[in-house]
């Protein structure tokens, strides 16, 4: 199973504050309650489940490891998110809460680029689907056009 950006050998709380670590540094030393809190705070807010912050991340079930990187990302305070096949792998309880946490960043102003081969995944999804073949777009469609049919007439369609 393919899990990228994951450091299995690390902690939750590594995992989690790696991108945004120069926000938890003053003089060039890592103010490690400040760390702690971030990580703990974002991954309370994405209902990861753990034991501790401590837990090694190769531990947590691929759901949880999910959502302990969409957590990592959150703390660079993102506007726009690219989540690459965020539910590959995960089982169907994982994968509801992981569209839970889209839909509620996309309340909160955020906005999400989604790569998914899953079509059931973005035709509920997506408010716009934009349809490649062979590397190249081969067109757009906004969610009321968009099903099965018209999403797979465009992905084999050669330009």
């Amino acid at each position: 199973r393919r899990q990228s950006g994951v450091f299995g050998i690390l902690s939750i709380e590594d995992n989690t504050v790696i991108a945004a670590q120069r926000n938890f540094a003053k003089h060039g030393v890592l103010q490690e309650g400040k760390r702690f809190k971030a990580a703990k705070e974002s991954n309370e807010s994405m209902h990861t489940k753990t034991p501790s912050m401590k837990e090694l991340m190769q531990n947590l079930a691929g759901g949880n490891q999910q959502k302990g990187l969409i957590a990592r990302w959150l703390l660079t305070h993102p506007d726009i998110l690219i989540l690459d096949e965020p539910t590959r792998g995960i089982d169907v309880g994982a994968k509801y809460e992981i569209y839970t946490i889209m839909h509620d960043l996309i309340k909160e102003g955020k906005s999400i680029i989604m790569i998914s081969s899953e079509m059931p995944e973005l035709l509920g999804m997506a408010d716009r689907v934009m349809v490649m073949c062979e590397g190249r777009v081969t067109g757009f469609l906004d969610r009321e056009e968009a099903d099965s049919v018209s999403v797979m007439r465009l992905a084999t369609k050669f330009m």
